[in-house]
C-alpha cells in the first residue's frame, strides 16, 4: 500500500495548531529565553544563539535556531561534542531547553510543533522513493522519533563507531518512525507527544 501524504485540510489544522500553541507559548518564555541566551554567551565565549542550515519540507534549507551549548565550531562525532560541551550546555541539551528559539522557526512556517527532526544535509536531503513523504511536512521541534532518541548522544557514545551506528541503525529507524507518525496523523497524536515532550 502506498503511503499518502497529509492532506491540504490536513496541513491546514497542523498549521493552524502549531500557530496558536506557539503565539500563546512565548509570551510565557521570552523572559527565561533572553536569560538563557545570555548565559550560553558567557558559559561558550561566543554568541548565545546558534544558528544552523537544516534539511526542511521539500528539501530546502532553512535557517534553525538554538541556544549554544558548545565551544568551537566544529564537532564532526559524539567524541567532539562531548569535549566541546560546557556543564552549563550539558544541561542545556539534557533538558531540550536549547530548542527554545526553534518556536520562531515554527512561527516563520520552517517548522511545525511535532514532525521529523530536520537534519543537516546528507541525510533527509538524499531520501529516495517512498521515503522522499517526510519530505512532504514541516520539520518539528519533537516527535516519536525524537522521543525515542531523547537519549541518542548517551548511545551514541557507547558505539564504537557513532557515524557509523547511526547511518545503519539510527537514521534507517527514524526514517521508518517517521513515515508511520504520517501514515497515522492525527491532531490528538501530536498534542501527546508535545504532552509527553514535557512531562515524561
Amino acid at each position: 500500500m502506498t503511503l499518502q501524504p497529509l492532506t491540504k485540510g490536513q496541513l491546514l489544522l497542523k498549521r493552524t495548531f502549531d500557530l496558536s500553541i506557539s503565539i500563546l507559548v512565548l509570551p510565557f518564555v521570552i523572559i527565561p529565553l533572553i536569560l538563557l541566551l545570555g548565559m550560553a554567551r558567557i558559559s561558550t565565549g561566543a554568541p548565545g544563539l546558534f544558528v544552523q542550515q537544516r534539511v526542511g519540507k521539500d528539501g530546502v534549507l532553512f535557517p534553525l535556531y538554538k541556544i549554544r551549548s558548545l565551544k568551537g565550531r566544529y564537532h564532526i562525532d559524539i567524541y567532539a561534542i562531548q569535549q566541546s560541551e560546557t556543564r552549563f550546555g550539558r544541561w542545556l541539551r539534557k533538558s531540550k531547553l536549547d530548542e527554545l528559539p526553534q518556536l520562531f522557526n515554527v512561527l516563520k512556517g520552517d517548522m511545525s510543533l511535532v514532525g521529523p527532526r530536520p537534519d543537516v544535509a546528507g541525510y533527509a536531503d538524499r531520501l529516495e522513493g517512498e521515503d522522499r513523504i517526510i519530505l512532504t511536512v514541516r520539520p518539528g521541534i519533537t516527535g516519536p522519533a525524537t522521543l525515542k532518541y531523547r537519549d541518542e548522544d548517551q548511545l551514541l557514545a557507547r558505539q564504537e563507531h557513532p557515524i557509523d551506528y547511526n547511518d545503519r541503525v539510527i537514521w534507517p529507524d527514524k526514517v521508518a518512525i517517521n513515515k508511520q507518525y504520517i501514515e497515522n496523523w492525527s491532531l490528538k497524536r501530536d498534542i501527546y507527544y508535545l504532552w509527553a515532550s514535557v512531562f515524561k
